[in-house]
């Protein structure tokens, strides 16, 4: 493919630079890893390859005592050729599953590169086994391809999904606050003891434990993105009627503070209340990243484009950390909703929308930054000619939002440092 580079515009005070060329990208089908964890009554079914189902066993790690709730209805040489009717194959496999595993109350059936070259329609699929299956079971569909997307767009996919089959509120009800991004339980529960705190005790979560427990919305429905990456989601929901809350994201003290006083202001909390409910854990979150900061103060971070958390992630780290922004990659860029976190950046950081890697790739090196944060494809190129790299995708498998992970967040930045010093000790 060739590289397109459009030369930089502005971005606020930002210089932000746009380019089209090869990219290196993770398959959106890895969310179902922490998406079925999440979603404790929902079963993921993949129609793909055995490459697809080798690529979920190797990123779970899969324990042999567990059966997950995931698996891959593989496409063989009869399908391809066309041999076998793809509807009544997917009908058969859905059929078995269900024998086997009767708990199931919700099944996604989860697209990839290979159906969707072919073009089977798991749409039509999903509605006709929703039929035949309801009340019992629901059946959905989205798309995890990595052909066109990143990989924290597989959670996108599937909460925008979900957003149709929501009940409606009663219109006469209070407002209702809505978190919207798959969090870890502790998180979850850390949020919801803050939010009760302040005053706010009607609160749902999107996507919900059990799939029976899917919140009601409705035009008196407010929410709060926990991620960054849930565009669709995010114009799902406002097409039934919700409002969003427009705020920085739960990363670090600062920015959990800031998505708290949002949710505070928007439903008439007052001052002297948010403090008391929330000044415990902004101390102790304060007090984890200062411990944290000596080892990260002064060094230069570089960004390549692979989870959108890019800017939060750049937030935190500059303003909490002192660290300095050399480039700031990030595979699409909703201006809107990070508003927010865009204007607490520096005045004239480097932002750099989509990815030509090569030319991302000299400019990193020209920049010799002291940690660079990319995808696993990179890492170990990089990490031989002496870089210091951080995963993108174990940001992604780690709780990190809100207060009591304000630390743990910062320690993984500084953790590759300090066993660098080791080794060259």
């Amino acid at each position: 493919m060739s590289a397109l580079t459009v030369e930089p515009a502005t971005c606020g005070s930002h210089n932000i630079r746009y380019e089209r060329g090869q990219r290196e990208v993770f398959c959106g089908l890895t969310s179902i890893v922490w998406l079925h964890r999440k979603i404790q009554d929902a079963f993921f079914l993949v129609v793909g390859s055995r490459t697809c189902a080798h690529l979920l066993q190797s990123a779970a790690g899969v324990m042999i005592f567990a059966e997950p709730r995931f698996a891959t209805a593989v496409i063989d040489d009869r399908d391809l050729a066309g041999l076998a009717d793809a509807d009544d194959e997917l009908d058969r496999v859905v059929t078995q599953l269900l024998a086997r595993r009767p708990e199931i109350r919700l099944l996604f059936l989860v697209g990839s590169c290979p159906s969707e070259v072919i073009k089977l329609d798991l749409s039509r699929a999903a509605q006709r086994l929703s039929r035949r299956l309801s009340p019992g079971v629901r059946v959905l569909n989205y798309s995890g391809s990595g052909i066109e997307t990143t990989f924290t767009e597989g959670e996108d996919n599937c909460l925008a999904a979900i957003v149709p089959t929501l009940p409606d509120a009663d219109r006469d009800v209070r407002p209702n606050l809505l978190v919207v991004g798959a969090l870890a339980d502790v998180v979850e529960d850390q949020m919801r003891r803050l939010f009760a705190g302040m005053g706010i005790d009607k609160v749902d979560f999107l996507p919900p434990r059990r799939a029976h427990a899917l919140p009601a919305i409705g035009p008196r429905t407010l929410f709060l993105l926990a991620q960054p990456f849930l565009a669709a989601t995010a114009k799902a929901l406002e097409q039934r009627g919700a409002r969003r809350i427009p705020a920085p994201f739960p990363l670090g003290a600062e920015g959990t503070t800031q998505w708290l006083q949002a949710a505070a202001h928007a439903f008439d909390i007052g001052s002297a209340r948010f403090a008391a409910a929330t000044s415990a854990g902004l101390r102790r979150a304060e007090q984890a990243v200062a411990a944290i900061r000596p080892k990260l103060e002064g060094k230069r971070v570089f960004f390549f484009p692979d989870s959108q958390l890019e800017i939060p992630l750049a937030r935190f780290l500059s303003r909490e950390l002192g660290m300095g922004l050399r480039e700031i990659g990030t595979p699409y860029l909703h201006r809107a909703l990070l508003a927010e976190d865009l204007a607490l950046l520096p005045p004239g950081s480097q932002l750099v929308e989509g990815q030509d890697v090569e030319a991302q790739l000299d400019r990193c090196r020209a920049a010799k930054p002291d940690v660079v944060v990319c995808g696993l494809g990179l890492a170990n190129p990089l990490e031989a000619e002496g870089f210091t790299t951080k995963w993108s995708i174990e940001l992604i498998f780690t709780p990190i939002q809100g207060y009591e992970q304000a630390g743990d967040l910062a320690e993984l930045f500084a953790r590759p440092l300090v066993r660098k010093t080791r080794l060259a000790a």
